[in-house]
């Protein structure tokens, strides 16, 4: 490559960039799914738009494993295992016990219901079976939803991409050859090595962290995250799963106390935003639009297996014997987003020469456009149909303060709901822990800084500035509160989590 081509791929690249980042502020504000916008720019770019011709399966499927690599530190670094901690073994069923179901239940009707031979069949069902950690973290982090819900889905998603990528490769073997006893010893193999690597290299890089004293500040972000890549190489160098230990690398990582922590949190979240959009342009130039239309209904006629029989009986199935409430169940049914790791994973096969395998890609491109599209943007109407969206629910705002960072503050807002009983309350009869702290009202559309009389309004938009020690507890008061009003602990109301 001349000098001169190099400026043009660098010119080319940057405007891709730009246009996939200015789009995406658009995207949001409309409710369409960012991850399909980027997917559409390489389909523009791509040969039946501008042009470019790309068809190198097997450098897509290399770029797009790294990209996820990214994606799954970048998960596990912005996760709190506050968050996480009382669903790890639910999580953990989903992502094991409910991928096998779902991958079983979709091979058959994919058998029966398109023809397909058994290790297309079951190649499909291990590609669609887990959700995508992608999705999932752009999307549910931007609903109010209960936080053991959520980080429960955000676990499941951190998780599973390692037992489906174990199954796809196991389908893969030309010829094929399924042997049950020895495929469930690989799984066990490489989950147990995965999930200690990836809480080795965390614990170690932690400690390490702690001692060394680095030159500049700029360096703790790129190490932390470097260390999630470390995990994720050395599960793959050990033949055991590297997602799973980059991502609980990442969150032991996350979750140490170590400092610069809004630092590297920013720095995650911008390197996972440049993985997802290299990942799905890379991927949108790989698929030919005018080769799609064969594969439309097949692709329609297995997302509803998955959607509307698979996905559930999976949930069912894997949280048996967990006490998660129906209502609770439905909405993971239905919040069972699919986006890159599917077509990452359609890949393998195709490098691998499995018979017939493109066939895989196309299907799989079109049932995540098409299910992601009515999905992702109907999550908050099924939420609040299942009245899931309660009336005291906090969502956290991403800032970039350093002094939040010093004083090892949050940032936190609160709509206060028309069914809410803070309406009337004053601050002083609020009675927050202290150091929490009611900083601004947003109230029709103007901001002000409340005083100790100041009473609240149903409509106020509270803006609330506490730690990450007394968090628990502020959230707890204004439950209560919410919930009986500002003698709440007369009537035995502490704000618990249901």
């Amino acid at each position: 490559m001349s000098l001169q081509q190099l400026y043009l791929a660098l010119l080319i690249g940057g405007l891709v960039l730009l246009a996939s980042i200015i789009g995406t502020r658009v995207a949001t504000r409309v409710g369409f799914p960012s991850l399909l916008l980027f997917l559409l720019v390489g389909v523009v770019l791509g040969e039946d738009g501008i042009g470019l011709h790309f068809d190198n399966v097997e450098l897509a499927r290399n770029v797009c494993t790294a990209a996820l690599a990214v994606i799954l530190v970048e998960g596990g670094l912005t996760t709190r295992y506050a968050d996480i901690r009382k669903v790890l073994a639910p999580a953990a069923s989903l992502a094991t016990v409910g991928v096998l179901i779902s991958t079983v239940v979709t091979a058959v009707g994919a058998h029966v219901l398109l023809r397909m031979d058994w290790q297309l069949s079951l190649l499909l069902g291990a590609i669609v079976a887990s959700t995508d950690a992608a999705a999932v973290f752009s999307v549910l982090r931007v609903l109010p939803l209960p936080r053991r819900l959520a980080g429960l889905l955000e676990a499941e998603s951190g998780f599973n991409d390692a037992p489906a990528v174990i199954l796809v490769l196991m389908f893969s073997v030309v010829p094929f050859v399924l042997e049950p006893e020895g495929a469930l010893a690989e799984i066990a193999y490489e989950l147990v090595v995965g999930v200690a690597l990836g809480l080795a290299v965390g614990l170690l890089g932690a400690i390490a962290l702690r001692r060394i004293a680095l030159p500049a500040s700029g360096l703790y972000p790129i190490a932390t995250f470097g260390l999630g890549l470390v995990a994720f190489a050395a599960g793959g160098s050990a033949h055991a799963s590297g997602f799973i230990a980059a991502y609980l690398a990442a969150v032991v990582l996350a979750n140490s106390g170590l400092p610069h922590r809004s630092a590297t949190r920013s720095f995650a979240e911008g390197v996972g935003w440049l993985a997802q959009i290299g990942l799905f342009v890379l991927l949108g130039l790989l698929v030919n639009p005018h080769e799609l239309a064969d594969d439309v209904i097949p692709a329609i006629i297995i997302g509803l297996v998955l959607l509307l029989v698979a996905r559930p009986l999976s949930v069912m199935g894997a949280l048996i014997g967990f006490r998660i409430p129906l209502r609770e169940q439905l909405f993971l049914s239905w919040a069972g987003l699919r986006g890159a790791v599917p077509i990452v994973l359609a890949t393998f096969p195709i490098v691998v020469g499995v018979p017939d395998s493109h066939r895989l890609l196309n299907i799989v491109f079109v049932l995540v456009v098409i299910f992601t599209l009515v999905q992702a943007p109907s999550l908050h109407f099924v939420a609040n149909r299942l009245g899931l969206v309660t009336a005291e629910s906090t969502r956290e705002i991403q800032v970039e303060a350093a002094p939040l960072d010093v004083l090892d503050a949050e940032l936190l807002t609160m709509t206060v709901q028309p069914s809410s009983r803070l309406h009337n309350v004053t601050i002083l009869e609020l009675r927050l822990p202290y150091p929490a702290v009611i900083t601004l009202i947003v109230r029709d559309g103007h901001t002000f800084v409340p005083l100790p009389d100041t009473r609240i309004e149903v409509g106020d938009e509270l803006l609330i500035v506490t730690t990450s020690k007394v968090r628990p507890s502020t959230e707890a008061r204004l439950r209560a509160v919410s919930r009986r009003g500002k003698l709440a602990y007369w009537f035995d109301e502490y704000g618990l989590l249901d």
